[in-house]
């Protein structure tokens, strides 16, 4: 079994992040209830200084892990992904992906 990691950085629009964040919130019991989902939250800059590059007001990081490839797959295709994203789009400003297994 390969572990998938995820980290998404998701930029809302200005002024729009506590929004993307209550809605990400609500939607996170159903992706903990799903098959596979080991980890799955939301994670914004802490206030650490010295070498830290923020990711920004407006930013924030979901730092995922699954149990495999399929598991995620699954994940990306149900309903509640899909109510959820319909439900910020408009407040999202940027979006990246990374999916990543152990080196």
């Amino acid at each position: 079994m390969t572990l998938i990691h995820v980290i998404a950085v998701i930029t809302a629009k200005p002024g729009k992040r506590a929004e993307v964040l209550e809605a990400f919130r609500d939607n996170m019991p159903a992706v903990h209830a799903e098959e596979g989902c080991i980890e799955y939250q939301p994670v914004v800059d802490a206030d650490f200084g010295g070498f830290a590059t923020p990711v920004g007001a407006d930013t924030f990081v979901v730092v995922e892990k699954w149990s495999n490839a399929e598991t995620l797959r699954a994940h990306a295709a149900s309903a509640h992904m899909a109510s959820y994203a319909a439900k910020v789009k408009d407040w999202i400003a940027e979006r990246a992906v990374h999916v990543l297994q152990q080196a």
